[in-house]
């Protein structure tokens, strides 16, 4: 479960810092979707035990989602710092005055504890989902191992 979640924690960290920092936070919405699966499956290929690999597929998700919440942290903080500057801000060309710097930091701030908590669900689910998946396709064709001296 450690290993699938560490792996897929690793490509969810630099997905989302990369897409919540240049796009828009709500870009890491899409994330879970491919890593808490493949966390899920990962720990099916790894840990080959089709009795556990459903719970143990959400953890690695959860793990992943918790990791995940601090690349959205730290993309928040990046957005927040070129934001504050009235310039950068998109107010100007829909004609509407800028918004304070204290609140563009809050927003941020708010906006990114809410998109990781929700990203650390949706992982969890989704790698039970891929926990689910390796147990309909490739856990079915694994065998338990025979006692030694059978």
């Amino acid at each position: 479960m450690f290993k699938a979640g560490a792996i897929a924690a690793a490509l969810m960290f630099v997905t989302v810092l990369v897409l919540s920092a240049a796009l828009s936070p709500f870009c890491a919405f899409c994330v879970p979707l491919v890593t808490g699966i493949l966390a899920g499956y990962l720990t099916g290929v790894f840990e080959k035990n089709p009795a556990t690999v459903v719970g143990r597929g959400a953890g690695a998700g959860a793990i992943a989602g918790a990791v995940a919440i601090i690349a959205q942290m730290a993309a928040s903080l990046i957005n927040a710092a070129v934001m504050q500057n009235p310039n950068n801000q998109i107010n100007r060309l829909l004609g509407v005055s800028a918004t304070q710097p204290g609140m563009v930091w809050a927003v941020q701030l708010s906006t990114a504890c809410c998109v990781g908590l929700i990203n650390l669900g949706l992982a969890a689910g989704l790698g039970a989902i891929g926990g689910v998946l390796w147990k309909s396709t490739s856990g079915k064709s694994t065998t338990p191992a025979a006692p030694a001296g059978m």
